[in-house]
């Protein structure tokens, strides 16, 4: 990255860092923490992945801590599903497009054109390497404050009990709770070659007078598509 660019690109940051920081609910006292957060390999060789190495573990630590002292009538196990959800890719994402972070990227040439302002992976590493320097510049306490910051509101609006659960137990609990019969699953079809089939399968909860279909590249990838289907249905009826 040629010198000019890289001054050019430090001063584009330091004129947005305010927004993103207000946002993260932390200001930066070395922003050179935040500058190495937000770089990229592809933009420069002092980009963040370290950071996003400590951001990870801090972020699992934060997370475990909340999770216990919020929802203590949660068992080990309800804990660990439900913390594995917090910290995965599609979350972080979903965070960091709540505060508009891929604008403020450094990114390569190569991954500007290719878009990755608004690729997962980039992403979700961009937000972990945010609560690393945010350590790094301060110290756990603070990161702390800026990872629950961005989650209690996340956590808000959905519902704990079911996320990270897969459709075909949502589907079964409730109708457990109902105390009606489980689903029946049929197998419809199977297209395509034996190394690209498609699976069509129906999910039918008679006691309901429910059907629903659902398609995958094998069995189980289509049974979940079908109870997530009738899943849909029971929820918008109950409403």
């Amino acid at each position: 990255m040629p010198a000019c660019c890289w001054t050019l690109s430090r001063a584009v940051l330091n004129k947005n860092s305010k927004v993103l920081c207000g946002q993260l609910g932390y200001e930066f006292s070395q922003p050179k923490f935040l500058q190495r957060a937000l770089t990229h390999r592809s933009y420069a060789p002092e980009h963040n992945e370290r950071l996003e190495f400590l951001g990870d573990s801090i972020l699992g630590c934060v997370i475990a801590k909340h999770l216990y002292s919020e929802f203590p009538q949660l068992s080990e196990g309800e804990l660990s599903r439900l913390r594995s959800n917090l910290v995965r890719e599609e979350t972080l994402v979903t965070l960091a497009q709540n505060i508009n972070l891929g604008s403020y990227l450094l990114l390569g040439e190569g991954e500007r054109k290719s878009g990755g302002f608004s690729r997962p992976s980039i992403l979700a590493d961009g937000m972990e390497a945010l609560f690393g320097a945010v350590f790094l510049d301060a110290d756990f306490a603070a990161a702390e404050k800026v990872v629950l910051h961005l989650y209690v509101p996340y956590l808000a609006k959905v519902d704990v009990q079911s996320l990270g659960k897969d459709a075909k137990t949502l589907l079964q609990e409730y109708l457990q709770s109902k105390r009606l019969p489980l689903p029946l699953y049929t197998v419809l079809t199977i297209q395509g070659e034996a190394h690209a089939q498609s699976f069509h399968v129906e999910c039918d909860i008679h006691s309901l007078k429910i059907t629903a279909r659902g398609e995958g590249n094998s069995r189980r990838n289509a049974e979940q598509q079908a109870a997530l289907a009738a899943y849909q249905i029971i929820s918008s009826n109950s409403k």
